[in-house]
C-alpha cells in the first residue's frame, strides 16, 4: 500500500509526516497549500485524499508555471528603440521618460510605450477658395513638410496633432492670403506667401505645443476660379503686355540717354575748351597790348607806322577787291577780282581753257594801257 493512499496513515518516506511543528516549513507543504488556493480559486477541486492531502497522480507544477510566466513577463518587458525613433514612456497612465536610441526594458501592463519616428519628413496638403484684400476668390493649393520636433509633446499634449496641423495650416493661409491682393497671390507674391504663411504656422504650432517643427511650405497652385478663369486670362495677358511695353520703353530710353548724356557732355566740354582759348587769347592779347605799349612809349611813330601797315595787310589779306591809285592821276582804278573769278569760273566750262601765254599777253597789254593813261594824266596836268 502507498504512503499516500487511503489507510497508509499518510506515512511520508521522506519523514514529512512526522516532522516537528516547530521546525521550518516544508517546501511540499508551502507547494501544497498554493496548489489548494489556486484549485479553488479556479473552481478546481483540491487533489488528494479525504484529509485534503494531495494526491500522488493529481498533482500539477504550479511552481514552474509561475517561473515560466516570471520569464515570459521578463522578456515581454524588453523593446528595441531605433536610431530615428523615441519612445514616450507612460507608467500607471502618467508620463515618466523618454527613451532614445537603444534596447530598453519597462514592466509589462505597468509601463506603456509610444515610439514615434523623429526624422521622418511628413507631407500635410490643404486646398480651398479664399478672400484676397482686394475681394477677389481665389483656389490655392499648399503643401507643408513637416517633422516630429517634442515626441512627449507630439504624443501627450494635443489629442489629434494631425487635425491640429490641419486647422492651423487653413488658418495660416488665410491670414496671409487675406493681407494680399490677388494678383500677388497668382504671380507676384508667391513666394513671400509661402514664407509669410510658414512663420505664422510655425507660431501657431509652437502655442498650442504640438511638437511639430515645420521645414517647407510650398505654393503649389493658386489661380482664380474656374467660373471667372478666361476674364482673368484676359487680364493677366494685359498685364504681360503692359510689362512687354514697360520693358521696351526702358530698353529705348537706355539707348537714347546714353547718347543724349554724351552729347551733352561733349558740348560741355567744347565749351570749356572755347571758354579756355577765348581766355587765353584775351590773356595774351592784353600781354601784347602791354608789350606794344612799352614800344609805343620809347618810339611812338615807328610804332604807330608798324601798326597801321600790319593793319592794312591784315585787311588786304582778306578781301577780293583791288582798288589801283595811280599817282597824279584823277581816277582810281577798280578791279573786281572777285566777280572776274566767278565769271572765269563759270565760263570755264563753255570756253576753252586759255594757255599761261595768252594770260601774260593780257597782263601785258593791261600794264601798257595804264602806263599809257597815267603818262596822259601827267602831260594834263603839266599844261595846266
Amino acid at each position: 500500500m502507498a504512503w499516500n493512499e487511503p489507510g497508509g496513515n499518510n506515512k511520508d518516506p521522506w519523514g514529512g509526516g512526522n516532522r516537528n511543528n516547530d521546525g521550518p516549513p516544508d517546501l511540499d507543504e508551502v507547494l501544497r497549500k498554493m496548489q489548494q488556493k489556486l484549485n479553488g480559486l479556479f473552481g478546481g477541486k483540491p487533489s488528494g485524499g479525504d484529509d485534503g492531502r494531495p494526491g500522488g497522480n493529481a498533482s500539477f507544477p504550479w511552481s514552474l508555471v509561475l517561473i515560466v510566466l516570471a520569464v515570459v513577463y521578463g522578456l515581454w518587458g524588453f523593446y528595441q528603440v531605433d536610431a530615428n525613433e523615441s519612445a514616450v514612456v507612460l507608467r500607471l497612465g502618467k508620463y515618466h521618460s523618454t527613451e532614445t536610441a537603444g534596447l530598453h526594458w519597462n514592466p509589462p501592463l505597468v509601463d506603456h510605450v509610444t515610439k514615434v519616428n523623429m526624422t521622418e519628413v511628413r507631407t500635410e496638403r490643404t486646398t480651398g477658395q479664399m478672400l484676397t484684400e482686394d475681394a477677389s476668390i481665389v483656389d490655392v493649393v499648399l503643401q507643408v513638410q513637416w517633422h516630429i520636433d517634442d515626441a512627449e509633446s507630439f504624443v501627450l499634449r494635443v489629442a489629434d496633432p494631425l487635425k491640429s496641423l490641419q486647422e492651423a495650416t487653413d488658418s495660416a493661409l488665410r491670414h496671409v492670403v487675406g493681407s494680399q491682393t490677388l494678383n500677388g497671390v497668382i504671380s507676384q507674391n508667391r513666394t513671400q506667401v509661402a514664407a509669410d504663411t510658414q512663420e505664422r504656422l510655425q507660431e501657431y504650432l509652437d502655442l498650442y505645443l504640438t511638437g511639430i517643427r515645420v521645414d517647407v511650405v510650398n505654393l503649389t497652385d493658386a489661380k482664380a476660379p474656374r467660373e471667372v478663369q478666361d476674364a482673368f486670362d484676359d487680364v493677366v495677358r494685359a498685364r504681360e503686355d503692359e510689362v512687354r511695353l514697360q520693358n521696351e520703353a526702358q530698353a529705348y530710353a537706355n539707348q537714347v540717354i546714353p547718347v543724349a548724356r554724351g552729347q551733352a557732355q561733349r558740348m560741355i566740354e567744347e565749351a570749356e575748351g572755347y571758354k579756355s582759348r577765348i581766355v587765353e587769347s584775351a590773356r595774351g592779347e592784353a600781354v601784347r597790348f602791354e608789350k606794344l605799349l612799352t614800344e609805343y612809349t620809347r618810339a611812338p611813330e615807328v610804332t604807330r607806322e608798324r601798326l597801321y601797315l600790319d593793319a592794312v595787310q591784315e585787311v588786304m589779306q582778306n578781301t577780293s577787291k583791288v582798288m589801283v591809285d595811280v599817282e597824279g592821276g584823277n581816277n582810281m582804278m577798280y578791279l573786281p577780282l572777285d566777280k572776274l573769278a566767278e565769271n572765269s569760273a563759270s565760263s570755264a566750262s563753255q570756253r576753252p581753257q586759255i594757255s599761261p601765254q595768252v594770260v601774260d599777253e593780257i597782263s601785258q597789254r593791261v600794264i601798257n594801257q595804264l602806263r599809257t593813261e597815267v603818262a596822259n594824266s601827267r602831260r594834263s596836268r603839266d599844261v595846266r
